[in-house]
């Protein structure tokens, strides 16, 4: 039973609401611009906030890349010496760093995805605020016009009885 009159409610609540919109569409549109004004700015923020992390992970791949090739120069030069043992080491070393640049470079991959799929979903996003827009925009020229057209019966009325009474 309270269920069922908390549906109730809510439906008269909710025409109550709607009333309320299609009596003032103006306060919609700015309502609608300001979502607008929140959902850019958050998109944005993640954005830059994603776009710092790819610049981090390039950086540690250029990193990773220097240290790969000196790594290689060095354990040459060690081979060349004579020093087995310490050219072992730096192999060892030198397939962490291969691990490390390898799986760097495929975050790197995945992030530049990611990061095209956040650009994609914001500019769907405010394509689809924007129609929202310039629908509520209609509405209201729409509404204005008729009544216009309202007002223009009116007078038109008024005219045409006093020109008939006279």
């Amino acid at each position: 039973m309270m269920k069922r009159l908390g549906t109730l409610f809510r439906g008269f609540l909710s025409l109550f609401i709607t009333g309320i919109e299609k009596a003032n569409p103006a306060a919609l549109i700015e309502a609608e611009k300001e979502n607008l004004r929140e959902q850019i700015a958050r998109f944005n923020d993640n954005l830059a906030n994603h776009a710092g992390f790819i610049e981090r992970l390039m950086r540690q791949v250029r990193n990773l890349e220097t240290k790969e090739k000196e790594l290689t120069a060095r354990i040459a030069a060690n081979l060349k010496a004579g020093n087995r043992s310490v050219a072992g080491q730096m192999a060892l070393e030198l397939q962490t760093v291969k691990t490390q640049l390898e799986e760097n470079r495929q975050q790197l991959v995945d992030s530049e995805d990611t990061y095209k799929k956040l650009l994609k979903t914001r500019d769907v996003a405010i394509s689809e605020a924007q129609g929202k827009i310039e629908k509520l925009k209609r509405m209201v020229s729409e509404a204005e016009m008729m009544e216009a057209q309202a007002e223009l019966q009116e007078m038109a009325k008024g005219m045409v009885t006093e020109i008939g009474g006279s």
